[in-house]
């Protein structure tokens, strides 16, 4: 059961990154444009980066959580969130190479 949690905490810590990335161009971009554009691009941005450092506190931190995670959850639910974040990473990741192409 620890190996789909270690997925998940390395998913949701990737996004984390990827998102801060992401945060950084397109609130550059919209301090250049001031289009709403690049305001939706922003704020989906910082929504997507709440969501995902909330969940990486919850799967590692969390001191009621995170123990429930590894030892009481069922695998297939833990397989099913782990797959949602490796989605979530696969799409970021296409989002990211958009941005800077």
């Amino acid at each position: 059961m620890g190996l789909w949690l270690d997925v998940m905490r390395l998913a949701a810590a990737f996004n984390v990154v990827v998102l801060l990335a992401l945060v950084f161009v397109w609130g550059r971009n919209y301090r250049q444009f001031r289009s709403k554009h690049t305001v939706g691009l922003l704020v989906f941005g910082l929504l997507m980066l709440a969501e995902n450092a909330l969940a990486l506190y919850f799967f590692a931190v969390d001191p009621t959580l995170a123990p429930w995670f590894q030892r009481s959850m069922p695998e297939l639910p833990q397989m099913a969130m782990m797959a949602l974040r490796l989605v979530t990473s696969g799409a970021l990741v296409f989002l990211a190479w958009v941005t800077w192409d």
